[in-house]
């Protein structure tokens, strides 16, 4: 059986799931998300407890069934806590603003790379060499913070460039080699 599939989701108070037709509706007091999922996984709210079932143990079955359970516990844990991924741009006068809602990179390219979050999803720049992107859904908030790291990823020589908080960027030796 599965580990993660077998765990009963709890809802906290404050968010309703409701469910029609394999497709489930979490409201929160950050928001709203909707999905649908495969109608072979079967999906019981009772009370505060979201419970997930799978007919059988094929392998398409048992991937499903964890898969299922984790996206609707991110889905409930979204609208009730948020999500929040937080980026930091080291290198001599790399800097991030924010103009209206568009974060403005100066990156060591010859012009500012400007990007536009989606709805849903906000940048704020508490520094200007740090990035936080919040939002409900975890998967366009990671989408998001990886379309930021990509502008420029570290590089491995002098280790500049954009990377997630606390991420280890292995540093290689220069042509000396001493």
């Amino acid at each position: 059986m599965s580990r993660v599939g077998k765990k009963p989701i709890e809802i906290p108070a404050g968010v309703t799931v409701t469910l029609n037709n394999h497709t489930v509706t979490v409201k929160g007091p950050k928001g709203e998300l909707t999905r649908s999922f495969n109608p072979e996984i079967s999906i019981n709210v009772e009370e505060n407890v979201v419970t997930v079932t799978r007919p059988s143990d094929s392998k398409e079955h048992r991937t499903n069934h964890g898969t299922t359970r984790a996206l609707i516990a991110n889905m409930v844990e979204g609208v009730s806590d948020g999500f929040v991924k937080n980026l930091e741009l080291i290198g001599v006068g790399y800097r991030a603003q924010k103009q209206g809602k568009k974060l403005v990179l100066n990156v060591g390219y010859s012009h500012p790379v400007e990007i536009e979050p989606e709805e849903g999803i906000e940048i704020e720049v508490p520094a200007n060499t740090k990035i936080s992107v919040k939002g409900t859904d975890k998967e366009r908030v990671g989408a998001l913070a990886a379309n930021i790291r990509q502008v420029r990823p570290p590089e491995p020589y002098k280790g500049k460039g954009i990377r997630y908080e606390g991420e280890y960027v292995r540093r290689k030796e220069g042509k000396t080699g001493k």
